[in-house]
């Protein structure tokens, strides 16, 4: 296999019946095969699973980003400061999209959260992370809009999905953003 050039993979033949892939957090590939089995037949398993293999590795590496790149913490300051402007720029933003939802919301927070990027109560009380002043602002729309819509279904059921693509046809774009990105900027918040 011709990645096999690139991916290190440590084979270990014992007495076992079939042939194992074990792919390790630090990326190390391990294969494990009968003692029987001839080198052909190896790179033909490699082969097939070459799918597999490059995508737990690319896995690995995006759960690795974090700690590859080290992040600059804020200050409490820095904190309270990005609370202010949620606080002034949310809530307009919340009043611009509930109609268009078509739905009632009550009481809105701004949360200094490690955890989530927003969430709604059954009551229609709605927080939001202060973190979102960091994205942009149609990131800050899609979570917005997210959550407006738990107004009519409080769960993520296919009806859910498709009342966010109605109001945001383009939101599965945005929620990748806040995968790829959102977890560094998490980590500016955590000592």
């Amino acid at each position: 296999m011709a990645q096999n050039a690139k991916i290190n993979i440590q084979i270990i033949k014992s007495k076992r019946k079939s042939l194992s892939l074990e792919i390790k957090r630090d990326g190390q590939v391990i294969l494990r095969a009968p003692v029987w089995i001839t080198d052909a037949q190896i790179q033909h398993f490699l082969r097939q699973k070459s799918g597999w293999i490059k995508k737990h590795l690319e896995k690995v590496e995006a759960s690795r980003i974090p700690e590859i790149h080290p992040v600059e913490k804020m200050t409490e300051e820095e904190i309270q400061k990005l609370a202010g402007r949620a606080v002034k720029e949310i809530p307009p933003r919340v009043a611009h999209f509930a109609p268009i939802v078509g739905v009632t919301y009550g009481r809105i927070t701004i949360r200094n959260q490690k955890s989530r990027w927003g969430s709604c109560s059954s009551k229609g009380n709605l927080n939001f992370n202060c973190l979102l002043m960091l994205t942009p602002q149609d990131i800050i729309d899609y979570v917005i809009v997210h959550e407006l819509c738990h107004r009519k279904e409080m769960n993520h059921s296919r009806q859910f999905w498709a009342e966010v693509e109605r109001i945001l046809p383009d939101y599965r774009q945005r929620e990748k953003w806040l995968k790829d990105h959102g977890p560094v900027l998490v980590r500016r918040m955590t000592g």
